[in-house]
């Protein structure tokens, strides 16, 4: 407990206290030594907690009508002159049943709170595991959300507690093992109280779990062992008044040990300000590539047209738990820089040369992700590694592919709806098809009167095949058919206009510019804001 928590029960003249219908209180028992003989104690007793109830409102009447009483009983003392003491476990603004009276008695009457030490800083002290280092994120989580949306968070952050486990633990196993945290997760019971108990999570019963419990996936930076004596005391309160206390109190003890983060690493040298590159077809030797204690993978990840916020979930976990990621320069900028991590950056012509680095780094054992820009799958990375995967001596390692936002929809997204119908992709470039296939499949997906999307329109090297593109579509699509020019979206150049048909030319486009040309029925709308909005109706007239 905390010195001012100590204070502020020695000078109430009421103690409150929130506890289930068997009467004992958590909050109470810890600071139970601190109680006298002269104090009111005022027990506010949940009508129910998990149970179901034939209150006419339902659990959430039930509740209420049980905050409003107690906030009453108080109100009742706090008029007399009394000053009461919320004593709460944790930290009573933290899912701590004292902020209900909070809502209902602050804005009333003269009111401290007094911070508390939470279930979430005890349980890392007693796991003597950092929470969160450097850059990490640490999400906290309560066990009563749906798995798919615990999976999605669990998948998505660096470090992350969830708290309320009890009946909803299967739920949470399942969402930390789908989440692939499984393996760094822990289990700490009752931290600092009687009965306290700790474990890897995946070796807990479910049957023995209860509410008072939470699981940990700590920093993956630093890995430190309990250290010394550390007594951790923490409450809330509001005196003169209404006071919230919250109490808890602890000590760890254990060998000092500590382990330094361990720093990121590449062929080239140093980590330190911007990443490095090292060339695609130079692994890291043997003695580089440390061993590691799971399978290796290739997990082929696509950033979006931009970066982080078309990134999703799914792919931050995947770059978060890499140990090498592999890609064009480009992309790997755009992933945060990770204590630990190597990476392997080239030029963009070296597809086939970096699918093989990151399945030979994966065949040691090392967990790989391939960054590729957009959605891995078209125009991008994933062909180029599967290509090899399939070959030997790499047809045993696991490959997946995570979907990303791709060009085409972020381009569309930016315009208005100009994909709302039937449309095809196609890329202009002639590095790897002949410029005779390109032209039968413009000519039939226009004569298909499809809404195209084209990527790789041009750049310094290839600057005629946008008139050659303009001049074949003429052939099947009016003048002032509208084409959308999107460049560099998502990025600080952004920019997204239209134009007609008949007026495209070749110097309006570049590498980070996707064309996307209506069909027969595209409208482009100027609306009253001002703005032109592009889209593509969802109904084909008949005949």
């Amino acid at each position: 407990m905390t010195v001012r928590a100590v204070e502020v029960i020695a000078e109430a003249d009421v103690i409150a206290y929130h506890s289930a219908r068997h009467g004992r209180s958590i909050a109470r028992s810890i600071a139970a030594k601190h109680l006298r003989d002269g104090h009111i104690e005022e027990a506010l007793i949940y009508p129910v907690t998990t149970e179901s109830t034939d209150h006419p409102g339902g659990y959430r009447g039930a509740l209420d009508e049980f905050y409003e009483t107690a906030a009453a009983r108080l109100a009742a003392h706090l008029d007399a002159g009394r000053t009461v003491a919320v004593i709460s476990e944790g930290d009573p603004l933290f899912y701590g049943s004292y902020q209900h009276m909070h809502k209902r008695l602050a804005h009333r009457y003269p009111t401290e709170v007094i911070p508390g030490v939470t279930s979430i800083s005890a349980a890392a002290a007693r796991l003597g595991k950092p929470l969160a280092e450097a850059d990490e994120v640490l999400t906290i989580l309560p066990g009563t959300l749906p798995e798919e949306e615990l999976t999605a968070r669990l998948t998505s952050t660096d470090t992350a507690v969830v708290m309320k486990l009890g009946r909803t633990f299967p739920t949470v196993r399942r969402a930390m093992e789908r989440a692939g945290r499984l393996p760094e997760a822990h289990y700490v019971e009752r931290a600092t109280m009687s009965g306290e108990r700790t474990a890897r999570l995946a070796d807990i019963d479910a049957e023995t779990v209860p509410y008072f419990s939470v699981s940990v996936v700590p920093s993956r930076i630093a890995d430190l062992s309990p250290a010394g004596t550390a007594t951790a005391a923490g409450t809330d309160m509001t005196a003169g008044t209404a006071t919230a206390a919250s109490t808890a109190a602890g000590t760890a003890t254990g060998p000092a040990t500590s382990t330094a983060p361990a720093t990121a690493t590449e062929p080239s040298g140093t980590t330190t300000g911007p990443p490095r590159t090292a060339e695609v077809g130079i692994s890291p030797t043997p003695d580089e590539a440390e061993p590691s204690p799971h399978p290796g993978e290739v997990v082929v990840v696509g950033t979006g047209p931009a970066g982080p916020l078309w990134l999703t979930p799914e792919s931050r976990g995947a770059l978060a738990a890499a140990e090498d990621l592999v890609g064009y320069t480009t992309y790997l900028d755009r992933v945060p820089l990770r204590p630990g991590q190597r990476r392997h950056a080239s030029d963009n012509k070296v597809e086939s040369e970096r699918a093989e680095l990151a399945l030979d780094l994966a065949r040691r054992g090392r967990r790989v992700a391939v960054v590729s820009g957009g959605d891995p799958g078209i125009f991008a990375m994933a062909t180029a590694v599967l290509e090899v995967a399939c070959q030997d001596p790499y047809r045993a390692i696991p490959v997946r592919v995570l979907p990303g936002v791709t060009a085409a929809n972020a381009a569309a997204a930016r315009a208005g709806a100009p994909l709302g119908h039937d449309y095809a992709v196609i890329s202009l470039s002639d590095r790897l098809k002949p410029w005779e296939v390109i032209a039968e499949r413009l000519h039939a997906a226009a004569g298909a009167d499809l809404v195209l999307a084209l990527y790789n329109p041009g750049s310094r090297s290839r600057t005629w095949q946008v008139g050659k593109t303009r001049e074949l579509l003429l052939e099947h699509r009016a003048p002032d058919t509208p084409v959308i020019l999107a460049r560099d979206i998502g990025g600080p150049e952004e920019s997204v206009r239209t134009v007609r048909l008949a007026d495209l030319g070749p110097t309006q486009v570049d590498m980070r510019t996707l064309l996307i040309v209506g069909s027969s029925q595209t409208q482009a709308v100027r609306r009253d804001n001002g703005t032109e909005v592009v889209w593509t109706p969802r109904r084909y007239p008949e005949g």
